[in-house]
């Protein structure tokens, strides 16, 4: 399953869902569905800045090129953030990343349903999922052209 379809999934099971209480316990569902990042990796490195609560974000290429992406956070709810994220991006290019604007955030209905200092931190995971992008993009790159 490519970026978009995942989105487009996410965006039905999420459509189906009608109460924001709903959906809060669906994301905290997500969230205990991960597996908790190895404590080698929480490092102050991938910590994400701009966040309330503590998460972290960890990402590599693996042997297709593609960005596989590991998270947590010390929040429940927060957590099912990162969960939310690791689905849709994890498994993708640098290029699928960066081309595919976060636009199912507001499908999703996440901006107005959301704690500000939450909405703040959601977009920040993001803002950190596309500099990873950026990052694998030029080094793909480079490997390209030399």
């Amino acid at each position: 399953m490519n970026l978009k379809q995942r989105i487009e999934q996410l965006e039905s099971e999420f459509g189906s869902i009608t109460h924001w209480e709903d959906r809060y316990k669906k994301l905290i569902e997500m969230g205990k569905a991960i597996p908790d990042l190895p404590q080698d990796l929480r490092t102050e490195e991938a910590k994400v800045k701009g966040c309330q609560s503590q998460v972290w974000l960890h990402a590599q290429l693996n042997s297709k090129n593609q960005v596989e992406f590991q998270g947590d956070s010390d929040a429940m709810l927060v957590k099912g953030l990162v969960a939310l994220l690791l689905k849709v991006y994890s498994g993708s290019s640098p290029e699928e990343i960066l081309s595919t604007p976060p636009s199912f955030v507001a499908k999703l209905g996440f901006e107005g349903n959301l704690t500000p200092s939450r909405a703040n931190g959601f977009f920040a995971m993001i803002k950190q999922i596309q500099n990873f992008a950026t990052v694998f993009n030029y080094m793909l790159k480079s490997r390209v052209n030399s």
